[in-house]
């Protein structure tokens, strides 16, 4: 097996656990690789620090698997999926969960949501490429699972020298499938849909929702298909309105709100968010509840500024729409959007729409979705729901 040896610099953060190691903490590499490879790592001093693919065309040279020296082979694979199912299951999270999420599951760029008896997978490294028929092996022989599809149609491919690409990796099935969350029923898109099909990092904060929404007229805004506003109806909402820019998401929001018996309660149409938060601000218009679950806006660390100012545009304007003492309910989703800028960019809007504002709840994306301490990218969805109150 290769050897690679870390500089005299290391950073603190490989030491401290990170498993991204990049080009400039290399000192040198000892034999030959291929990209993809399995290498050891060690610092400088010729002590241990763990194994990972090689990837010499990417950013991020080598990913570990592992501190210790230990095989990485298909066993490996099957008992590391096996150890982030237990983890599922002891909070839980058995019927629909995020089974796999890349680093805090000590996978680094595997993901595998697991939808009942069907499962999505994303290899988003070339390292982890190379062993998709080893994981797909895993998950027949934990699960035994009616389908298995991979949504490798993501640009962050292209990175690593690998080509986007959908499709099935078992035999076909149908695509739509059913899925239950908290006493509803939605429709996932596992072919077409955003992602993986389902946005499954937002379920615990969809019932956070449950009290404020009682007896409210609601407004939604980036709804996707619909399922933040779905919940509403269904804990209790007089009357829930959800717009999209998307034609196709909006479709799928109704059939939602059809398939839970909700569609004379809540309604979806395709309209430009930042125009119509704008517009109907001027008319007057207000609303108990408004709830903004917008994109990421940016994918690179360039473009924070931009997406700070999005943010703070949607939550004002969502603010100017809310009666007094009503709530805003405000997501965001990137990690290059850290929680205090996030608060930070609130606190902003209200200022500036002249509300003041109390906190009634902040959380993070569902504990299927783990934390890891020290990785940024693993701690990114932002969830807010403040009270909003006339100066």
């Amino acid at each position: 097996m290769t050897k690679v040896y870390l500089n005299k610099r290391i950073t603190p953060r490989i030491a401290q656990g990170h498993p991204w190691i990049y080009n400039n903490e290399v000192d040198r590499v000892a034999g030959q690789v291929e990209p993809g490879d399995i290498v050891e790592v060690y610092y400088f001093d010729g002590k241990l620090v763990g194994r990972g693919y090689i990837n010499p065309e990417s950013q991020i040279l080598i990913r570990l698997l592992t501190r210790k020296r230990e095989d990485i082979g298909a066993v490996f694979f099957q008992d590391k999926i096996k150890e982030a199912w237990a983890y599922r299951q002891k909070l839980g999270y058995t019927e629909n969960c995020r089974l796999v999420f890349g680093e805090a599951d000590g996978l680094p760029a595997l993901i595998i949501d697991k939808f009942n008896d069907y499962f999505v997978l994303q290899t988003l490294s070339l390292g982890i490429e190379k062993w998709k028929a080893s994981i797909v092996e895993a998950l027949q022989n934990i699960f035994s699972p009616k389908g298995i599809y991979e949504r490798n149609d993501v640009p962050v491919r292209e990175l690593e020298g690998l080509t986007q690409q959908k499709g099935f990796l078992t035999d076909p099935f149908a695509t739509e499938i059913i899925i239950k969350e908290n006493e509803l029923k939605f429709y996932v898109d596992i072919e077409n849909g955003q992602k993986t099909g389902y946005f499954l990092d937002q379920q615990d904060n969809r019932k956070a929702i449950q009290n404020i929404v009682k007896g409210a007229d609601v407004l939604g805004a980036f709804t996707y298909t619909g399922t933040f506003e779905i919940h509403a109806a269904h804990y209790g909402a007089k009357s829930v309105l959800g717009i999209d820019i998307s034609e196709n998401a909006v479709a799928q929001a109704n059939k939602n709100a059809a398939l839970n018996n909700l569609q004379d309660i809540v309604k979806f149409e395709a309209m430009n968010a930042f125009d119509v938060l704008k517009n109907w601000g001027r008319e007057g218009r207000k609303y108990d509840v408004v709830m903004l679950d917008p994109p990421a806006f940016t994918k690179s660390r360039a473009n924070i500024g931009k997406a700070v100012t999005g943010y703070k545009e949607i939550n004002l304007r969502g603010m100017q729409l809310i009666r007094n003492g009503g709530f805003l309910v405000s997501s965001s989703c990137t990690n290059l959007v850290s929680p205090e800028l996030f608060l930070e960019t609130i606190e902003m809007a209200a200022r500036d729409a002249k509300k003041r504002i109390r906190q009634v709840t902040y959380q993070s994306q569902s504990s299927d979705h783990p934390i890891i301490w020290g990785m940024e990218n693993t701690h990114y969805l932002k969830f807010l729901i403040v009270e909003v109150c006339d100066r």
